[in-house]
């Protein structure tokens, strides 16, 4: 079985970044963002998706868009703060 395309997009209206799989919604992460800190708070991966590995590149691509756009972060979601722990790259976009 082939594996089908994975996709990440910012909704920046929804304050959330969506993963996609094969065009269907597969899973998010959202943020509140305020004076150049994004909080993400909630990430989600869809049951039916769980177990495919699609928490990381959802996370990764929030998180260097977080980079590029100049912000710091606050991981009060487990899974952000989890990501961030393993990978060591990430830790100086933290808020101080």
């Amino acid at each position: 079985m082939a594996e089908q395309e994975r996709t990440v997009t910012h909704q920046e209206d929804r304050k959330r970044f969506i993963i996609t799989v094969g065009g269907e919604e597969a899973g998010y992460a959202t943020y509140v963002e305020r004076d150049g800190v994004r909080d993400f708070n909630h990430t989600v991966v869809d049951p039916k998706f769980r177990g495919q590995g699609l928490s990381s590149p959802l996370i990764k691509t929030a998180l260097d868009d977080t980079r590029e756009r100049g912000f710091s972060i606050i991981p009060s979601c487990s899974a952000v703060d989890h990501f961030v722990k393993k990978n060591e790259e990430y830790k100086d976009l933290l808020s101080k």
